[in-house]
């Protein structure tokens, strides 16, 4: 099965560019951070093809996005990035499925803002 370039699904390459993972030192495309993420966090689920070649979907490049800022850009660890991630989820689900009023929301997106703050400190 060949996949075109303007599909819906990306190669490890492609997701590499789009989230700008470039060895400093070669100037080479990092492919080997993208599938260590892939190994830590179980939201990043590409689908594998022929040949065990990895093709990402949107919403996976945009949790790959989430990952990279978590950890590049606000230096969390990945036991930090983890529990954010697994926060954002389980608070988005349960907000979809609930019938929640605009003060309770504003109490979980205070109480989820001081878990954000817990864990940046340590």
């Amino acid at each position: 099965m060949i996949i075109k370039k303007n599909s819906l699904y990306k190669s490890i390459s492609e997701v590499t560019k789009i989230l700008n993972l470039v060895n400093q030192k070669n100037g080479k495309l990092s492919t080997h951070t993208v599938r260590f993420w892939e190994k830590q966090f179980k939201q990043v689920k590409p689908k594998i093809l022929a040949g065990n070649r990895r093709y990402y979907d949107q919403k996976t490049i945009e949790i790959l996005k989430k990952i990279k800022y978590l950890l590049k850009t606000e230096g969390m660890t990945i036991v930090g990035a983890k529990k954010q991630l697994n926060l954002s989820e389980s608070n988005i689900d349960e907000i979809k499925n609930s019938s929640i009023t605009n003060q309770e929301f504003k109490s979980k997106i205070k109480k989820i803002s001081t878990i954000i703050k817990e864990i940046k400190n340590g």
